[in-house]
């Protein structure tokens, strides 16, 4: 009888030491709860804005005025015959990157704030020695606008960058490729208003194409020209 009751004795004893340990886990766990909280409010600061982006004014400029403008003049039957605006390639080559790596970056960072869009490094297709380039190294930037980053960007060529140039006089109506595309090229960067003077570290110069859906360069011409693209005439 007294092993019986040494033995009830001890039983009471193990649940308590099998429930410290869980009373313990029981203590954290508000802890970790009280940690969740945290996390959602930082991963929901960089949240996208409630108020959409207001549509290009040049793209609605298009819509409203360019296509009656242009279906009258032209005799299409249909607005899916207007020829319209398709993308605008900037490219930028810097070949000074065979001596200064940096130079190359200083050239994206320009172009991401010229474009407002990040640019693609273009590496070179073949080696060639007298140049010191081999295949695979980069030597320039581009970057290619679609949509309202598109028109947003011509709209800034046309009314702010253009004036800025020195004794400009217009550019010229003749360099269409004969498919409705149409290119240009700029000697400096600075003059896009986003591109800081006293911060850059040399002059770059850029070529810009504008590709449309015109089948003939007339039709691209007046396309353009409905844009206020300063022609010479």
């Amino acid at each position: 009888m007294a092993k019986e009751d040494k033995s009830k004795q001890d039983k009471p004893d193990r649940p308590e030491k099998k429930q410290a340990p869980a009373a313990q886990q029981q203590a954290q766990k508000p802890k970790k709860e009280a940690q969740a909280p945290r996390k959602d409010a930082a991963a929901a600061k960089p949240a996208a804005p409630e108020v959409p982006a207001p549509p290009a004014r040049l793209g609605i400029y298009y819509r409203e005025k360019v296509v009656p403008e242009l279906i009258q003049k032209f005799g299409y039957k249909t607005v899916m015959q207007v020829p319209r605006l398709r993308k605008i390639t900037i490219n930028m080559g810097v070949g000074e990157t065979t001596t200064d790596k940096k130079v190359l970056d200083n050239a994206v960072a320009d172009m991401a704030k010229i474009a407002g869009q990040k640019p693609v490094v273009t590496k070179a297709r073949r080696s060639i020695a007298n140049f010191k380039v081999r295949a695979g190294f980069p030597v320039g930037c581009m970057v290619t606008l679609r949509g309202a980053r598109m028109y947003e960007f011509l709209d800034r060529l046309v009314n702010i960058a253009m004036p800025r140039i020195r004794d400009f006089r217009g550019v010229s109506n003749r360099d269409f490729d004969g498919r409705g595309n149409y290119s240009l090229g700029f000697k400096e960067q600075i003059i896009f208003p986003e591109i800081d003077y006293d911060k850059i570290d040399t002059l770059r110069g850029m070529n810009i194409a504008i590709t449309t859906s015109a089948k003939t360069d007339d039709e691209a011409r007046a396309l353009l020209a409905a844009f206020r693209f300063p022609f010479k005439h």
